[in-house]
């Protein structure tokens, strides 16, 4: 069962110019095949003018889906290369759009291949990484009083706290790694003095390098 993997830090677009050729890519962190084709028809829409608007996307958390498209170039040079990128990156929820404007000289086929993988590298250096966890979900009811110290405890001790519910009482949403969960109880139990037991609820996938 896959319970990591890596996507892209946030969007980022980037030029490189070759022979007077541009190729503008446009990087983005999407989840569904919808939002990946509606990157690539904003491109073709903002940049009307261009030739070319070649793509590739994977996505799900073991890339189970890709696509790409050359949209044009001669079969082979464009999509597929910029596909490779990605997975040579271990990357996956992302979309890669290059916008190709002719600058007037041929490049040949392993010219296109090289500008179009270069402009991918490029595209993902400016995104960065960021890794995604599948933890399991707790809920956590605390009295107003220590709501604040008990937070504060589990987040130092590595606990993602997802959401923090005010009324009554407090409830806190945790997102806990599956090697946690045994020592989860124990921990709560310290630091309420038994007061507060956690309840689980379910999974979800969280960023475990974002603050």
């Amino acid at each position: 069962m896959i319970r990591s993997y890596r996507t892209v830090a946030r969007s980022a677009e980037t030029d490189i110019e070759i022979k007077r050729s541009v190729f503008r890519c446009r990087v983005e962190h999407v989840t569904d095949e919808d939002a990946a084709r509606a990157v690539v028809d904003r491109a073709r829409s903002e940049h009307w003018d261009a030739r070319h608007h070649c793509s590739a996307f994977i996505l799900g958390p073991a890339g189970q889906t890709a696509r790409s498209s050359d949209d044009g170039e001669p079969a082979g040079t464009a999509g597929a290369p910029m596909l490779e990128v990605l997975r040579g990156h271990r990357v996956t929820d992302v979309v890669a759009v290059v916008t190709r404007w002719f600058g007037g000289t041929l490049l040949g086929a392993g010219g296109l291949v090289r500008a179009y993988s270069d402009a991918v590298r490029a595209g993902l250096a400016q995104a960065g990484v960021r890794h995604r966890e599948l933890r399991a979900e707790f809920t956590l009811d605390l009295d107003h009083a220590v709501a604040g110290r008990v937070e504060s405890e589990l987040r130092s001790r590595g606990y993602a706290v997802l959401d923090t519910a005010y009324a009554a009482r407090v409830t806190l949403r945790l997102g806990v790694p599956h090697t946690e969960i045994d020592a989860l109880a124990a921990t709560v139990a310290e630091l309420t003095g038994g007061a507060s037991v956690p309840h689980h609820v379910g999974e979800s996938w969280i960023d475990t390098d974002v603050p």
